[in-house]
């Protein structure tokens, strides 16, 4: 199994899963050529994917949507709430659209996912665990806080992608205005560095030994504040060993999933 993130940031999220026979596309929210040229330059035909699972109905979550349902037969599966506010907004999207319940796993091909709840500044935000044979990774971003939802969801993946959206002083620094800033801040906002370390210690504790940061802000963050926050938690809990990337806001990052049982 592996995660291949497109685009990871404040202008577009996309990213495709492979593994359990499944080929699934978690957000659209890049252009459908950009998604496209994606695709097929890791293998995969558009004709072949599985489906699209959306996080929220935030525009850099969907924004490239309506064309990717005018040039595919793809199903959209979303929870209710997200599915309503989709259905408003792409009209194309109400046939196609698979409701599904937080915390009831559904099946693509061979390939378990799980929807769970984000606190995020939308109705409904989730992240999603997705899992079978060849592994288990969980896919979290756009979230204020980390809950015991999360942690129980996150707890015991191969890999998972978190979010590190921003540096809490170059976001107090910064030229947003105050009420931006409050609402990244919010417990409903977006992840701190300091936070998303703490949660990926917390990850590696369970056994998680790869970590991917997503969602940064191309205003209050950078690659490196983010890796070095991250990676200095990680070592000073002796886990050295385990292997964190962050993903470009434009470009590719392959986040390899091996199973545990890989490993004995």
């Amino acid at each position: 199994m592996r995660l291949i993130t497109f685009a990871s940031g404040s202008t577009g999220n996309c990213a495709l899963l492979q593994g359990c026979g499944a080929n699934v596309l978690i957000d659209a929210g890049i252009s459908y050529k950009r998604i496209r040229q994606g695709v097929e330059r890791f293998g995969v035909e558009m004709d072949a994917l599985d489906g699209v699972v959306i996080t929220h109905e935030h525009d850099d979550h969907v924004r490239g949507l309506p064309m990717l349902l005018k040039y595919t037969d793809l199903n959209v599966y979303a929870p209710g709430v997200v599915g309503l506010h989709l259905a408003g907004r792409v009209p194309a999207a109400a046939d196609r659209l698979r409701r599904i319940r937080v915390g009831e796993p559904f099946l693509l091909r061979n390939l378990s996912v799980t929807a769970f709840s984000t606190p995020h500044d939308t109705d409904e935000s989730v992240g999603y665990l997705m899992e079978g044979a060849e592994g288990r990774l969980g896919f979290c971003t756009d979230t204020g806080s980390v809950t015991e939802e999360m942690v129980s969801a996150l707890c015991g993946c191969d890999a998972a992608l978190i979010e590190a959206n921003h540096d809490p002083d170059m976001l107090r620094l910064g030229r947003y205005p105050w009420p931006l800033k409050r609402r990244i801040l919010s417990p409903r906002g977006h992840l701190s560095n300091p936070d998303c370390a703490a949660l990926a210690c917390t990850l590696a504790h369970s056994g998680v030994r790869s970590i991917a940061l997503g969602h940064l802000s191309r205003e209050n963050n950078t690659p490196d504040r983010a890796y070095s926050a991250v990676r200095e938690a990680l070592d000073g809990e002796g886990f050295r060993n385990v292997r964190l990337a962050v993903a470009p806001e434009d470009g590719d990052l392959i986040i390899e999933v091996e199973p545990c049982c890989a490993c004995n």
